[in-house]
Formats: structure tokens, C-alpha cells, sequence
């Protein structure tokens, strides 16, 4: 994704590498949690989760629904980066309740893109979100199902759910990157005609969706 979104990171911000950067430390905490069901593993899985979300805030976020008293994007940073660092002091309270905090953060997300999506003419760009959303549903469903009926599951030996949840998340989280970088690209460059392509075949099928730069302007530093 890092390589896909060069060319809109050097119209945009080279800060979306920053956010690919964090969701590979995410992977990697993730991984080091499940290995080893420790504290320090939950609190490093939920922790970069909780900054990954916030760095997609910061860079993605549209502009016309930051608060009245927020007057640029750099303030809005600086904004998400203390609400971050107080959810950091937070999350050690009590630990049992960050994953679904940070499962709810998700509402939001959705309330955004609603909101977007009505305003939005292009079919593509809907026809994405709405496989986003179908994606989450199936997702956090069986996140719950894991949670919840994990003894149903385990009396059937069906021991997968989790699993399933992480590999369909990823992908959730793929399109929607996608969806929210769109929306920015229209407010911030739409002199550059932003559009979504798939990789490896350019096919809403069999691809990964990212945001393509299809008008050559002039490119900053890169």
C-alpha cells in the first residue's frame, strides 16, 4: 500500500506512509499478543490500534466536519493526538473493556461515511463503501460470536471465528482507508482527479482497492 499510494502521498502528505507504517506494527503486536496471551501483548495490540486509528483521523478525516473551534488540519492533529494520549492513560484503568471501546470508535467511522456517501454521485465510490460495510458487519460478527458464544463454539470445535475476524478486518480496514482517502483527495486535491484502482488486476473482484492520482500535477519533494 505504501508503494500503491506514492503518488498521492507526495500530492497529499507523506504522512499516509506513517499510518501503513503503524498498521504493520499492529500486525506485528497483534501477533506477538496471540503468541503469548500476555498483558504486555494486549496492551501493545491495543494500544498501536488505538494510535493507528488515531493517525487516520489526523490525515483523513474530512475537513468539514472539524469541530467550529478547529480552524486548520494541524490543529485537528494536535486535537486527536491528546485525546489519544489521555485514551493511552486510560486504557491501563481497566484493560478488560478496550477492545470494545475501540470496536465502538467504529460507529463513528460510519456515521462519517453515511454522511459522505449521500453526498457522493460517483457509483464506484459507493458500490465500495457499501462492500466495506458488509465486510465490517461479517467481521465484528464474528468477533462477537467469538466473545460471546465461545463455549457454543468450542462444544462444536469450530475454534476458527477469531481468526476469520482478523483476515476479514484487515480487508475492512483496506477499503475503507481507501474510501476515507477518496473523501479527502476531493476536499484537499481535486485538481489531481483522484480515483480508486485495484491491484493486482484493476477489478473490484479480484483486487485491492487504492487511491490513484490520474492527473500529473506539479509533485512535491518526495
Amino acid at each position: 500500500m505504501m508503494y500503491l499510494l506514492h503518488p498521492y502521498a507526495c500530492k497529499r502528505t507523506l504522512a499516509v506512509h506513517l499510518v501503513w507504517t503503524m498498521f504493520t506494527l499492529v500486525g506485528l503486536f497483534s501477533a506477538y499478543y496471540h503468541m503469548t496471551l500476555s498483558y504486555l501483548g494486549q496492551m501493545l495490540d491495543e494500544l498501536s490500534i488505538l494510535w493507528v486509528i488515531a493517525l487516520g483521523y489526523s490525515v483523513w478525516f474530512p475537513r468539514p466536519y472539524f469541530p467550529e473551534f478547529i480552524k486548520n488540519r494541524n490543529q485537528f492533529g494536535t486535537a486527536i493526538f491528546i485525546i489519544a494520549t489521555i485514551s493511552t492513560a486510560l486504557s491501563f484503568a481497566k484493560p478488560v473493556i478496550n477492545a470494545y471501546v475501540l470496536n465502538c470508535i467504529t460507529f463513528h467511522i460510519l456515521y462519517i461515511m453515511v454522511k459522505e456517501i449521500r453526498k457522493c454521485t460517483v457509483q464506484e465510490i459507493r458500490n465500495l463503501a457499501f462492500l466495506a460495510f458488509v465486510l465490517w458487519v461479517v467481521a465484528i460478527s464474528c468477533w462477537l460470536s467469538d466473545r460471546l458464544f465461545c463455549s457454543f463454539w468450542r462444544t462444536i470445535n469450530f475454534s476458527y471465528l477469531h481468526s476469520i475476524w482478523h483476515i476479514l478486518i484487515c480487508i475492512t480496514v483496506l477499503y475503507s482507508n481507501t474510501l476515507f482517502a477518496y473523501f479527502d483527495a476531493v476536499y484537499e486535491i481535486p485538481e489531481c482527479q483522484p480515483q480508486v484502482h485495484y491491484w493486482p488486476s484493476n477489478s473490484v473482484y479480484i483486487g485491492f482497492p487504492y487511491l490513484a492520482i490520474t492527473k500529473s500535477m506539479p509533485k512535491k519533494n518526495c
